[in-house]
């Protein structure tokens, strides 16, 4: 069965950065937490979280690191990123969002590993981690089509490319999304952008996504909704829907600050850590270019989440106040950075065996969709059919 995350409303109002207040503080023993990101390029949200946590409880507690941009041709500088971490003597916490190839060979077993959103294979990372957290690719699987039918969408287009889907957790998506669109009557799509991380790089792919989307849009209508697995994708996507029409449901990670900034050309600085104020500013500027009821993300960011709740979970586990394999401890934590947003998931399961994964869970929260009575899709409520488990 599986468990709500019940976010209880934790804060009257979501505060800057600056106004947290320290949920609990570290054990009176001295050690340190070390979360280890991409680079603001490649996965802003991710390093902003764990810019949040170390600024909660200080440089001298928590240590950051950065693994490559192109991490698929660095494999050894990433594995040496968190061997480096693992050797400092005081830390007791190793967090790593999202783990890229090579976490699962540089974990060990003396220290707390953490990874979140594993791009390597669920029962391949969870044989090193302690505990993994990815998003439910399962349940959203499903959930993003049914939102996007619900709004009217005829078309999905999915865009990725063969690095991605030879991960599990996104080809046995994309399969889910295809099924589903098949129940709701709609058109699946598969389109290829190169991949950021290749000679290309940021800059080639986005340009590629620049030149493609009004073709596409001509293509399969002002009625299709779009998806792309890579953040980078993200912003120059964003920015052509709005231009020339379009649906998108929600990022792959969602957050009110993935793309969308960018995309509508607004400053954020003053809203920065205050996410009631960002969805606000982001939601107003979606209005205005007449994208109200189109555009879709979660209220909190989901990287930025993982990284400062995950941490805050080890210290929690750390200091005895939570259990390491509990999902309401694990809700617990990610509370603190996402106060009032309801969060719903459940255990990994393998779909070739059909076993569960004691310590890998799946999580996500309600789609918000700008501009829209009502707002929230009231995902986390929806039970998604138990066949979609095992589409593969």
């Amino acid at each position: 069965m599986k468990k709500y995350l019940s976010i209880v409303l934790a804060l009257a109002l979501v505060f800057s950065l600056a106004a947290f207040a320290m949920p609990t503080a570290f054990a009176d023993d001295d050690f340190h937490i070390g979360i280890i990101t991409g680079s603001v390029s490649q996965s802003e949200d991710d390093r902003r979280g764990a810019e949040a946590f170390q600024a909660m409880y200080g440089e001298d507690r928590v240590k950051l690191a950065i693994y490559p941009d192109n991490f698929t041709e660095e494999l050894e500088t990433t594995i040496q990123t968190i061997v480096n971490m693992s050797d400092d003597p005081l830390m007791k916490a190793i967090i790593v969002n999202q783990a890229v190839p090579g976490t699962t060979e540089a974990f060990r077993p003396d220290i707390l590993c953490i990874a979140g959103e594993s791009h390597e294979d669920l029962p391949e990372i969870g044989s090193a981690a302690d505990l993994v957290c990815n998003n439910d690719f399962v349940a959203r699987g499903y959930l993003i089509i049914r939102t996007a039918h619900e709004l009217g969408c005829d078309t999905f287009v999915h865009i990725s490319f063969p690095r991605h889907m030879s991960y599990e957790t996104m080809s046995r998506r994309v399969a889910i999304m295809k099924a589903a669109c098949e129940e709701f009557g709609m058109t699946f799509v598969l389109e290829t952008a190169p991949d950021p991380t290749t000679d290309v790089g940021v800059a080639g792919a986005q340009a590629y996504i620049l030149e493609k989307v009004p073709e596409w849009v001509e293509k399969y209508g002002k009625n299709a909704a779009y998806f792309c697995t890579n953040d980078a994708h993200t912003e120059p996507l964003l920015k052509q829907l709005l231009e020339y029409g379009g649906y998108f449901i929600e990022a792959d990670l969602p957050s009110p600050t993935m793309g969308y900034p960018g995309a509508l050309g607004i400053d954020l600085t003053e809203e920065a850590g205050d996410y009631a104020k960002i969805l606000a500013k982001v939601e107003q500027a979606i209005c205005e270019k007449g994208g109200a009821g189109k555009f879709g993300t979660w209220a909190y960011s989901y990287g930025y989440t993982v990284s400062a709740g995950l941490a805050q979970h080890a210290v929690n586990v750390i200091n005895g106040e939570s259990d390491l394999l509990d999902m309401d401890d694990i809700a617990k934590a990610y509370e603190v950075f996402s106060p009032g947003a309801a969060w719903n998931g459940s255990n990994y399961t393998n779909a070739e065996t059909g076993v569960k994964a004691d310590n890998t869970f799946l999580v996500y929260q309600d789609t918000y969709i700008m501009g829209n009575p009502g707002h929230y899709m009231g995902s986390t409520e929806i039970e998604v059919p138990e066949v979609y488990f095992t589409v593969k």
